[in-house]
């Protein structure tokens, strides 16, 4: 069982020593994926724990002028990293305290002395410490004071490209969902827990399952054809999704997921659903009234039900 620690402070969590990765992971894509692996590699050959050092907020979240999207929450990061094998997880508190600290307090006090590191791995273009000070030659430097070797972890390339969270963003922005599953290595899902709303979607003969995304910002908002996956299941149910703010009706402050399942029948208010977005529909727009909204939910659905191979059959409401 994965181990979480969220301070700097506190007794080492690796006696035996660790071989230890950091980055921000955001969307455990297929280059992370591959770090990972090699971290738990070499534990195993070196007999000590496999440990991943990350940060929360992400570092570029925190100095960011605008939102940052996130291709995954804090709850589906943390168990990518326990699905990884990582023994221990130090995820640091991003604030102006740790961004002050020096780029070599941080490999004494979390690598050293939190972490008892033999084996660091970074991506080539890592920096750490106060100005980003740090990055892989000081890591080496301060190995052979500390005994850990350092290294960089070579780039994973798709397509003659390199894998890195920004590209799986703007692929996510232009709804290039086929595009971007061979860069996280899956479909992109956003999961959650199924919430009471206000219920319009079932006056419009449209009942949906809501999902608040929080303080997570989404690389993706319009209309979409989906699968869904309730519980531990498989993404398998077909249907269609909305992001966005609905500018129509009831405009909410916040992004909001509403998912209507195809011919579901059941109660799922409490319940984790994980929705896979399969193809883009079109753009979230304001409509006149409920009539137009209502006649152009249904050719949404019809246009689902087509993408998702389907009876493109139109819902009477």
């Amino acid at each position: 069982m994965m181990r979480l620690s969220r301070d700097v402070a506190g007794p080492c969590l690796a006696p035996a020593g660790s071989v230890i990765a950091i980055g921000a992971f955001d969307g455990l894509h297929r280059g992370h994926q591959a770090l990972l692996t090699q971290v738990c590699d070499h534990a195993h050959v070196l007999g000590c724990s496999p440990a991943v050092v990350s940060f929360e907020p992400l570092p570029r979240a925190y100095f960011s002028a605008e939102p940052l999207p996130r291709l995954s929450s804090v709850r589906e990061k943390l168990g990518g990293f326990a699905a990884a094998g990582m023994a221990n997880t130090l995820l640091l508190r991003f604030n102006a305290t740790l961004t002050a600290m020096s780029a070599e307090d941080f490999v004494q006090r979390v690598l050293v002395q939190r972490l008892a590191a033999r084996e660091v791995w970074v991506g080539g273009d890592f920096r750490f410490g106060h100005r980003r000070t740090g990055d892989l030659a000081l890591l080496q430097q301060m190995g052979e004071q500390h005994g850990f070797a350092a290294c960089a972890m070579p780039a994973v390339h798709v397509d003659g490209a390199r894998v890195s969270a920004s590209r799986a963003r703007a692929l996510l922005a232009a709804g290039e969902f086929a595009g971007v599953e061979p860069l996280l290595g899956r479909p992109f899902v956003i999961d959650g827990k199924v919430e009471y709303g206000m219920q319009l979607g079932r006056t419009l003969g449209y009942p949906t399952a809501n999902i608040h995304l929080l303080q997570r910002v989404s690389p993706v908002h319009g209309i979409f054809a989906v699968r869904v996956g309730l519980g531990e299941g498989e993404c398998s149910w077909p249907g269609v999704a909305s992001l966005g703010v609905r500018p129509t009706v009831n405009q909410v402050s916040q992004p909001l997921l509403e998912v209507h399942l195809f011919d579901f029948d059941g109660d799922l208010y409490g319940q984790r659903m994980a929705v896979q977005f399969v193809a883009k529909l079109r753009d979230e727009q304001k409509f006149d009234g409920l009539e137009q909204l209502k006649a152009q939910i249904a050719l949404d659905a019809r246009r689902a039900r087509e993408l998702l191979g389907m009876n493109p059959r139109l819902v009477d409401a």
